[in-house]
């Protein structure tokens, strides 16, 4: 499998201010993403995230280090990338009094889409979204979903082989934040390269091939969801459902460092005179993974962002 993106040694320092001393955002990282997969980019507010898509998508210049985008040096080759990206920003870029037809039609004028192919491509792209109904309707009618939406179909007008989605289901309702991940899979499944940032550990954990996570401007862990959450556990963890002798419920759980089946022994022998109902592995979450290595909770880190939205995962 080749590399969409190709990154090493990047770096983005911003000089000192009146007040304050000089701010290393991206501090020397080094990482791949390989052509056709979800890559989830994720840390704390502050880590260096956004600059990172800045720096990438050629919205701001890196102090130093090196990436190629498609095989295209970013220093050497940024026009002929930004034609075959896509980015959809934290905060949508699409035009207010455009109605939804006519913004995807304009995108496709801005990225060089033959004029005769705009307007099909347009209403496929909205049906696509379910937004047909909405072909009409200027942009600034539309609810924040449909808006996501949208600025995602936008992104996608040009039929980019990679896109950067930034936060795409933050304040989104829990339907359409579903509806949005239904969609970054898709994506996935049309061979389209996703480099994704998000607060949902849930959302990263069911739609990434492999995660990043970023820290202070470094990355401190990079690898596929199972085996950043292999590393992360310490001792097999067996949970028990149990029913004693009354007729009572009981679930326990049995931690111990030498292995799944002493944990499974354990359980048994504690268990002696009570019926065994069920027994199960439990495996650490990406969110475990995440404070273990940040020591922020998804709660804290989704405080941060402004309240939750979204919903769960589950979809």
């Amino acid at each position: 499998m080749s590399e969409a993106i190709q990154v090493a040694k990047l770096t983005k320092i911003y000089p000192a201010g009146k007040d304050r001393p000089p701010l290393r955002a991206v501090d020397g990282i080094d990482f791949t993403v390989r052509e056709g997969e979800v890559f989830g980019f994720l840390g704390p507010n502050g880590a260096g995230k956004t600059t990172t898509i800045r720096m990438l998508t050629g919205l701001t210049r890196p102090t130093s280090g090196r990436a190629s985008l498609l095989g295209l040096d970013l220093a050497r080759d940024l026009p002929r990338i930004k034609k075959h990206i896509g980015v959809v920003p934290e905060a949508s870029n699409l035009y207010d009094e455009l109605t939804a037809f006519d913004n995807l039609v304009f995108a496709m004028q801005l990225y060089g889409v033959p004029r005769p192919e705009r307007k099909p491509r347009a209403g496929a792209l909205l049906e696509r979204f379910r937004l047909s109904e909405k072909r009409d309707a200027p942009f600034a009618k539309l609810s924040r979903g449909m808006k996501r939406a949208l600025t995602i179909a936008a992104a996608l007008a040009h039929r980019p082989p990679l896109v950067f989605l930034d936060e795409p289901t933050t304040g989104l309702d829990v339907m359409s934040a579903r509806s949005l991940r239904q969609m970054i899979a898709g994506l996935r499944d049309e061979g389209v390269t996703v480099f994704l940032t998000t607060h949902y550990l849930e959302e990263a954990e069911r739609l990434c091939d492999r995660i990043a996570i970023l820290v202070k401007g470094r990355i401190v862990a990079l690898d596929s969801v199972a085996q950043l959450k292999a590393q992360a556990q310490e001792a097999p963890v067996v949970e028990v459902r149990l029913q004693d002798s009354a007729g009572q419920v009981q679930v326990r759980r049995v931690e111990t460092p030498g292995g799944v089946d002493a944990a499974v022994r354990l359980a048994l022998q504690q268990a002696e005179g009570c019926e065994i109902l069920k027994i199960d592995t439990l495996q650490p979450s990406l969110e475990d993974v995440f404070v273990k290595l940040t020591g922020l909770s998804a709660e804290a880190m989704l405080a941060e962002k402004g309240g939750k939205g979204g919903g769960n995962a589950n979809g």
